[in-house]
């Protein structure tokens, strides 16, 4: 869908302070007990998700509301393609249920929970083009899904068999990055190779032509043409409010900038970084840095998956221009940071209950109904295919072989060196060598 540059988004300079919940500190129903370490001080202005920038096409109680500036980027969507992304959501938090059920029984060493973040995920991951490029942080199970990757080959890095099994030209997604904010340079530098590329044209004989009506010329001084730029593949990379504050990612967005590289950031503000809020962070919404590095920023309901789609959508198209765009997308991580953290310690059963009201599969799954798209025996076939599904991943996961020692040094180098072809002998010979040491005795 081509949309002129000039589309209009939120002016930063122009939204006042956001809505806050109540203080969970004061707030009736809280289950901390003045006898426990009592959580993070909180802030009132901590958990914000109304910013009257925030992009919303769908209210939490699942009303549909009408955007000129986004509801374009809807308009080819079919019945289908809306159930669709209710399917999405409910297979994703259904698959990562049954993740979490698989470490607490001692199948997984760890896992890392979408739970409340769905919309967020599905929504922008359904928003890209078949032939562009996903840097996923390490909770992005739900956008593997929707670029078909095998759950079992995200179950395998939590099971500790396989380093990330997939093709990721053939899915368009690639690995898991564990170092926090660092694959946001992987995004970026990836993303000025394809600008590169395209400008280049095949065999290097040059495609934008000259610059004319419709050129631009971009800050490293190539002729671009934004008519055919929308050939142009984009990048689309994902990080947390917690990652934002690294290095890395500020200096992925300067570089972005600088050399309009088409790649879209795409933040999931989950509102804590483990046991750290988003407000202990950075004082202004995260979206609003985007003009310090001359990029554009937009927020959105990250629990609301149309507009989340309709927003990256945009964000894309303008990245294939050579418009690079940071997305912070508003949503709450309803589970612990990771099945080895306890959020008991640092939030507020309040907290957790406001958030509730703002479910993302529940709002989906509202606005379908009011749309006679979704009726019980829908809902129960929908809960009927994610639960099989799960049970068959399951089965497979149990059943994963433990790798050889020999598959440690698999897929280091394409050309490995002698040191690697050493160590590689080295181990060989220890499995292979009878054993000859007698077991410790107890004292």
């Amino acid at each position: 869908m081509s949309v002129p540059d000039t589309k209009p988004v939120p002016d930063p300079e122009s939204v006042p302070d956001p809505e806050s919940v109540p203080d969970p500190e004061s707030a009736p129903g809280t289950d901390r007990p003045n006898s426990v370490v009592p959580p993070v001080p909180r802030d009132p202005h901590d958990a914000r998700d109304a910013d009257p920038g925030l992009v919303r096409l769908l209210t939490p109680e699942g009303e549909r509301r009408p955007d000129p500036t986004y509801d374009p980027y809807l308009a080819d969507l079919t019945d289908a393609d809306l159930y669709g992304l209710l399917r999405d959501m409910v297979i994703a938090r259904r698959l990562d249920d049954e993740a979490t059920a698989l470490q607490r029984q001692g199948e997984l060493g760890l896992w890392a929970s979408l739970r409340g973040q769905e919309a967020a995920q599905v929504g922008s991951a359904r928003a890209l083009r078949d032939d562009d490029m996903v840097f996923p942080s390490y909770r992005e199970h739900a956008v593997a899904w929707c670029r078909g990757v095998d759950p079992l080959d995200v179950l395998g890095l939590f099971r500790g068999v396989t380093h990330g099994g997939w093709d990721a030209d053939k899915h368009g997604f690639q690995c898991y990055a564990i170092v926090v904010g660092s694959q946001a340079l992987h995004a970026t530098g990836y993303a000025m190779a394809v600008s590169r590329e395209h400008a280049a044209g095949p065999a290097g004989t040059g495609s934008t032509g000259s610059t004319g009506s419709t050129g631009t010329s971009s800050s490293n001084g190539q002729s671009r043409n934004q008519d055919q730029d929308q050939d142009m593949s984009a990048t689309l990379v994902y990080f947390g409010d917690g990652a934002s504050s690294q290095g890395d990612v500020n200096e992925a967005l300067n570089w972005a900038g600088v050399f309009a590289a088409p790649v879209v950031f795409f933040c999931q503000n989950n509102q804590w970084a483990i046991s750290e809020p988003a407000r202990r962070q950075s004082l202004a919404p995260i979206y609003r840095r985007a003009s310090g590095f001359g990029i554009r920023g937009v927020q959105v309901d990250g629990n609301d998956v149309l507009a989340t789609l309709a927003v990256t959508r945009w964000a894309l198209d303008s990245a294939r221009r050579g418009h690079p765009t940071l997305i912070e997308a508003v949503t709450y991580r309803m589970g612990a940071h990771t099945t080895a953290d306890d959020p008991s310690r640092y939030r507020h059963a309040a907290e957790l209950a406001h958030w509730g009201q703002r479910d993302p599969v529940a709002r989906m799954t509202t606005y379908l109904r009011g749309c006679g798209l979704l009726d019980d025996a829908g809902a129960a076939a929908l809960d009927a295919e994610a639960d099989a599904l799960a049970a068959t991943v399951r089965s497979r996961c149990v059943r994963l072989p433990d790798p050889s020692p020999q598959s440690l040094f698999d897929h280091v180098y394409v050309d490995e060196p002698e040191t690697l072809s050493a160590a590689r002998d080295a181990c060989l010979e220890l499995e292979l060598a009878p054993a000859t040491l007698e077991p410790r005795k107890a004292n």
